[in-house]
């Protein structure tokens, strides 16, 4: 329905968000497309982690609205908001005690998925995020920081949510590791085609990763821009990122993979 594919994935209107005297958000408005990848990018402090937990209801907004597929997140039941939710965070907070298996199957479990289809796709997640069959058996303790995330990612997607939150998932990953899952995370996002939110403080990864950048500060919405918009950008704020990162921008923002 032409109206349907119309409707932003994610909306914000006019939220704000204060815990006892800080002012987290402030008048902020923002669409998510559905399909696409939308980079928060901002310093610490500036409301990036707090603007994702508002979506999944992690936190409730101090006043404003919230909508994700249209409704607003605060009138549908909150176990059933987050379960249509994928989240991923830095160092992908895995359960220690639980196998990868475990730890992907687990929302397919809890929506009573029987036992051979939670087993075959966790193969099949495996396969999509690049690891070999037999690591379902090993425990987060076992892997390596990068086939951590990538487990963290396989649990995002195991109930096929369209929605992403991911908080800066590559942050904690030495320069090559990071290069090669973002290099997987562009392919991934090319096949699925999922609306994600992805937030980081780093401007080459926003550029690469995005579709859009919303660059944020002091808790305010300063601009949303394209990558190779952002580049070009005579916004103070989007210049003094360009100018600080330096040269090398354009080939980021051209979100190529080779």
């Amino acid at each position: 329905m032409p109206g349907e594919r119309a409707t932003p994935a994610i909306e914000f209107r006019d939220v704000s968000f204060r815990v006892e005297n800080t002012q987290v958000l402030s008048g902020f408005n923002l669409q998510v497309g559905r399909g696409e990848t939308l980079v928060l990018l901002g310093r610490s402090g500036s409301g990036k982690t707090t603007t994702l937990k508002l979506v999944n209801r992690l936190v409730a907004p101090t006043c404003g609205e919230i909508r994700v597929n249209g409704r607003p997140n605060d009138g549908v039941e909150v176990t059933r908001l987050r379960r249509g939710i994928g989240y991923v965070i830095q160092d992908s907070g895995l359960f220690p005690h639980f196998t990868v298996e475990k730890n992907i199957g687990l929302v397919p479990k809890i929506e009573g998925w029987p036992r051979d289809r939670i087993q075959a796709r966790v193969q099949e997640l495996l396969h999509l995020v690049g690891l070999p069959p037999e690591i379902s058996t090993r425990y987060p303790r076992q892997l390596s920081g990068g086939q951590r995330q990538r487990v963290g990612v396989a649990r995002a997607l195991a109930a096929d949510p369209e929605i992403l939150l991911m908080d800066e998932p590559f942050g904690a990953l030495d320069p090559l590791t990071r290069d090669e899952l973002q290099r997987e995370f562009l392919l991934l996002q090319r096949r699925l085609h999922k609306t994600v939110v992805f937030v980081t403080h780093d401007l080459r990864e926003a550029l690469r990763i995005g579709s859009r950048i919303a660059l944020m500060e002091a808790g305010k919405l300063v601009t949303v821009l394209t990558p190779q918009e952002f580049v070009h950008s005579s916004d103070p704020w989007a210049a003094a990122y360009v100018r600080a990162f330096g040269d090398g921008l354009d080939s980021a923002a051209s979100r190529g993979v080779s």
